[in-house]
C-alpha cells in the first residue's frame, strides 16, 4: 500500500553563507600553514647552523682537550725537569758553599802563593857582605812582612846561613812568640852581622837536624843572594834525607826562600853565585812543599 516516505535522517543543505565562511577559514588556514612552513624552514636552517656551530665547537673542544693532554704531559715533564733543576741547584749551591769555604781557607793559608799554615817558623838569613851592605834594609822589610802574615805562632827561631843563632840562649829551643819578642828581633837584626861564607847550606841543614819533628808544622824561610857551595845536587840529596816526607806525602818542614838579586848588578862573569842560589832554592822549595820568590830589586 503506497504511503508517505519515511524520513530516516533530516538532510542539512549548506547555505550560501556557510560555504563562504568555510572557504575563508580554508584560505586562512592555508595562509597560516604557509607561514608555519616558512617558520619551520627558518627554524630548520637555524638548527642546521647551530648543528654546524656545535660540530665546530666539538672540534675546538677536541683540539683543546688534545692541547690540555699535551700540556699535562709537558707539565709532567717540566715537573721532572724542575725537580732535576732543583736538585742541580742544590748541588750547585752546596758546591758554591764548598768553594767559598775553600776560597776563604786559601785566603788564610796562602799569602802571595806561599802557604802560611805553619805553627813554628825558622829564618835562615845570609849575613854575608853583599847582603849586609846592599840588601839589608830590604831584607828587614821582607822579614817584617813575613812575620805580619803569621799573627801568632807557637815558636820562632833566627839563624844565619852558617847556623849561628841570633839569640844563643835559645839554642836548640823555640823563642816564644810575643809582640815584645818580635820587636826585640827587629831591633837586633839591624846590626846583627856574624860571619858568613855566602852559602845557606849550613844553616838549612843545622835547622832541620835540630828542629825536625813530625808532630809539628814548621816552615823554614831562607833569605839570601848567593850559593858558593860545590854541588847543588849534593845539597838537594842531603835535605831529602834530613827532611823525609810524612804519611801524607808532604815533607815535615816546608822550605821557602826569598832571593835578593844583589849579584845581578855585577858583570856577567860574577853573577854565577846569584844564579846558582836561585837554582838551588827553586829545587829545594819545590821538593819541600814551599815557594821561591825572586825579587826584582834589592833596594826598595
Amino acid at each position: 500500500k503506497a504511503g508517505h516516505p519515511v524520513v530516516l535522517e533530516p538532510s542539512h543543505q549548506p547555505r550560501a553563507g556557510t560555504i563562504r565562511n568555510l572557504q575563508e577559514q580554508l584560505f586562512q588556514i592555508r595562509g597560516e600553514a604557509k607561514v608555519l612552513n616558512r617558520d619551520l624552514t627558518s627554524k630548520q636552517e637555524q638548527l642546521s647552523s647551530w648543528d654546524q656551530r656545535v660540530a665546530k665547537l666539538n672540534s675546538q673542544l677536541a683540539d683543546l682537550l688534545d692541547r690540555l693532554s699535551k700540556l699535562k704531559e709537558e707539565n709532567s715533564a717540566n715537573s721532572v725537569i724542575k725537580g732535576n733543576l732543583e736538585q742541580a741547584l742544590e748541588k750547585l749551591t752546596a758546591e758554591m758553599r764548598r768553594l767559598m769555604a775553600q776560597k776563604t781557607k786559601l785566603k788564610t793559608e796562602f799569602i802571595g802563593g806561599i802557604p802560611v799554615d805553619s805553627e813554628y817558623i825558622i829564618f835562615i838569613i845570609d849575613t854575608s857582605g853583599s847582603m849586609f851592605q846592599y840588601a839589608w834594609d830590604k831584607m828587614i822589610d821582607e822579614l817584617i812582612s813575613t812575620l805580619d802574615v803569621y799573627p801568632h805562632v807557637k815558636g820562632l827561631q833566627i839563624m844565619n846561613d852558617m847556623g849561628e843563632y841570633m839569640f844563643p840562649q835559645y839554642r836548640g829551643r823555640w823563642i816564644p812568640d810575643t809582640p815584645g819578642r818580635r820587636q826585640v828581633i827587629i831591633n837586633r837584626i839591624r846590626t846583627w852581622n856574624p860571619y858568613s861564607n855566602s852559602s845557606p847550606v849550613e844553616g838549612i841543614t843545622a835547622a832541620i837536624q835540630t828542629y825536625y819533628d813530625p808532630d809539628k808544622k814548621i816552615s823554614l824561610y831562607v833569605f839570601g843572594d848567593e850559593f858558593t857551595g860545590r854541588s847543588i845536587q849534593e845539597v838537594v840529596d842531603t835535605v831529602d834525607r834530613l827532611n823525609p816526607k810524612g804519611a801524607n806525602g808532604e815533607p815535615t818542614i816546608r822550605i821557602h826562600a826569598i832571593g835578593f838579586p844583589t849579584q845581578l848588578d855585577n858583570p856577567p862573569q860574577y853573577q854565577i853565585t846569584g844564579i846558582r842560589f836561585a837554582a838551588l832554592m827553586r829545587i829545594l822549595t819545590h821538593r819541600n812543599g814551599g815557594t821561591f820568590v825572586g825579587l826584582n830589586d834589592f833596594r826598595y
